[in-house]
């Protein structure tokens, strides 16, 4: 079973992706602060990581940056999840080290094949 780690701070949208993945067969490992994901990600090295940008403590591009930057360097793709939306984003997200950009508000039906389409198929 594939693990993802969530770093989510709002609680609904970690729910509500948890019963996604946890429907498509992932095991979760969540973090509400960026700290806190930055932590869990060197402790349980997951498959992949789904990343929200705003974050309480620290934004979700230090959070990318501190990974990347780490002994588990690019060795794990990571995904922003995120309600950045302008021009720009996008790319500016993936040029420091995203593997893929997923827009919230999510679409339940299509987000395994996101995500799928960002890191592959890990099933």
């Amino acid at each position: 079973m594939k693990r993802v780690l969530i770093i989510e701070d709002n609680s609904d949208n970690r729910v509500l992706i948890t019963r996604i993945l946890e429907k498509a067969g992932y095991q979760i490992s969540p973090a509400e602060t960026g700290l806190e994901g930055f932590a869990t990600a060197l402790r349980i090295r997951p498959d992949f990581i789904l990343l929200d940008i705003q974050l309480p403590d620290i934004e979700g591009t230090e959070v990318l940056r501190r990974i990347r930057a780490s002994e588990i360097g690019n060795s794990i793709p990571i995904i922003a999840v995120t309600s950045y939306a302008m021009a720009g984003d996008r790319e500016r997200l993936l040029a420091a080290g995203c593997n893929g950009y997923i827009e919230k508000p999510i679409d339940p039906l299509r987000f395994i094949a996101q995500i799928e389409q960002c890191v592959g198929d890990l099933s």
